[in-house]
């Protein structure tokens, strides 16, 4: 029988980057993951919770941006994994790494609404920049692009919602 510690995990899959790329990436990256769940979360609540002049259209905003949101979910997830990573394994890993804050006030008004998703999409927007340059400096090309795309969807998110809010 062979020394469990010269093993490797059945998990470790192998990629070229190395297992210090590999940790540096997943280490960047399942925060991402986190807070595309509490993002979701959140814009879901909003869109569950909301009352006002502008129900509809804010309904079907906060519903478009969760589904968006959700989506990116399973491909950094996954990109963890294709590179020897774990990722997330529960609600309580989730708040252990999430950066976005959760919201459980009973009644949030439209526009406060608007404004925290703002923040929180432009905050979440730096931070996937960040998990960028990590990538960029441990030549990952594959999770970078994901990023971009990523963070161009936050950004067209947090234009949405500061015309929102200037506007309503």
């Amino acid at each position: 029988m062979k020394n469990s510690t010269t093993m490797p995990s059945p998990l470790a899959t192998p990629n070229l980057l190395g297992m210090e790329a590999a940790s540096a990436i997943s280490a960047a990256i399942n925060p991402l993951v986190a807070d595309s769940f509490a993002l979701y979360v959140k814009s879901k609540n909003f869109h569950w919770h909301l009352s006002g002049p502008h129900f509809r259209d804010y309904h079907l905003m906060f519903d478009e941006q969760a589904d968006q949101i959700f989506a990116m979910i399973d491909v950094l997830a996954e990109r963890v994994r294709k590179l020897g990573g774990t990722t997330i394994h529960s609600i309580s890993h989730i708040s252990q790494l999430q950066n976005i804050k959760d919201d459980n006030q009973a009644f949030v008004e439209a526009k406060e609404m608007i404004q925290i998703l703002l923040n929180d999409n432009k905050n979440f927007a730096q931070r996937m920049r960040d998990a960028h340059k990590i990538c960029d400096d441990c030549g990952d090309v594959a999770t970078a692009s994901f990023l971009e795309v990523f963070i161009d969807e936050t950004e067209r998110r947090t234009w949405f919602l500061y015309e929102t809010s200037v506007n309503s």
